[in-house]
């Protein structure tokens, strides 16, 4: 077994996918021209974005986007990098929303969340040493 990928459930791909290269850096490897289907260029596994109407072909009982929930979903979205308090200021530039300030947690590691226009929760974070 070998994890391939992760999609979010969103309203709106392309939007999802701008907000992710302005916000965080990265760039984006595909976009369907449906524009119902994104990958992001995240190394060897992919970031991907889906759109709700996919998710509602998908799962008969339907489910719960992000963007509609008040509060983050019990996921989360974990991006490695040596400057948290600058990613977490240019997330918050490009739009997202402070879950939690960067932190110093007592193992040593720098951690914050912010949520994305789409629902998303993302973790930056440093490497643990």
């Amino acid at each position: 077994m070998k994890f391939g990928y992760l999609i979010v459930y969103v309203a709106n791909v392309p939007a999802s996918l701008q907000f992710f290269e302005t916000a965080f850096g990265l760039t984006t490897r595909f976009l369907h021209e449906s524009n119902t289907y994104g990958e992001l260029e995240t190394g060897e596994t992919a970031l991907a974005f889906a759109a709700d109407e996919l998710a509602a072909m998908n799962f008969n009982g339907g489910h719960i986007s992000a963007h509609t929930s008040v509060k983050p979903l019990g996921m989360e979205v974990g991006l490695v990098t040596d400057d948290v308090p600058a990613a977490h200021a240019k997330a918050l530039n490009a739009g997202a929303s402070e879950v939690a300030a960067p932190l110093i947690k007592p193992w040593g590691q720098t951690v914050s969340y912010v949520r994305c226009p789409d629902g998303t929760l993302v973790e930056l974070c440093t490497a643990i040493k």
